[in-house]
């Protein structure tokens, strides 16, 4: 555990928290004094913002990302296989039994891993496909349909129940979406509730896991 700086920041049409740490040179392994900055804004158009930068005076790996987990019924009471989930990205990155990428970029096509089309995250997770057996479900990146590091859409997820619309846009190349399939009810959340299997669910941009072991994954180096 870290302890951050915090300032909140008032704007004419939002509010912002910036929180900012200095990673010393050597912590966990990794080389050089990183400051880092997050800043995370509330607008008025009910949208979050997550801002991220960092500096360095050594070459370094940097991949920064959001582990928030989200239920669209508004009760982490209630499973989320109902929640529909659209992943604008053709390919993904195959994992081994360890979860790590294997350095492979593989269609999504004809597979339980395609959400080029809306779909019902429960509609396929307990199907017999070597990587949903191997995640317990959903727990792997998917490679944007994206060039650039321009903001653009990256996943939309639909509650039908409530109606309720979650929109993630990232500058980011890859998306982890993660299904929920290790919560076992020991993390106690908002109103005393545990988080129960598959009661939540991630969708974390970010570069693609394992990248600085993989050479052929868009680089993580910070010069």
């Amino acid at each position: 555990k870290v302890l951050w700086n915090a300032v909140p920041l008032t704007h004419e049409k939002s509010v912002s928290l910036k929180l900012e740490y200095l990673s010393k040179d050597g912590d966990q392994g990794y080389p050089g004094n990183m400051n880092v900055t997050v800043i995370y804004t509330l607008n008025d158009k009910n949208e979050i913002e997550i801002d991220y930068s960092a500096t360095c005076d050594k070459r370094t790996v940097v991949n920064h990302t959001n582990h928030a987990y989200f239920n669209l019924t508004g009760s982490a009471e209630n499973e989320i296989l109902n929640h529909v989930v659209m992943i604008n990205a053709d390919k993904f990155t195959p994992v081994n039994g360890n979860l790590i990428p294997v350095g492979e970029l593989s269609n999504v096509k004809g597979t339980p891993m395609d959400f080029t089309k809306p779909e019902a995250i429960g509609a396929r997770i307990n199907e017999k496909f070597e990587q949903i057996v191997l995640g317990r479900g959903y727990d792997h990146n998917w490679v944007l349909n994206k060039e650039g590091k321009a903001v653009t859409l990256a996943a939309r997820v639909f509650e039908p129940t409530t109606g309720r619309v979650l929109e993630v846009l990232t500058s980011e190349p890859g998306i982890q979406f993660y299904s929920g399939n290790f919560l076992d009810g020991s993390e106690i959340g908002k109103g005393n509730i545990p988080y129960k299997y598959r009661h939540g669910f991630c969708l974390e941009t970010q570069h693609f896991p394992d990248s600085p072991n993989k050479p052929q994954f868009p680089s993580v180096v910070l010069e």
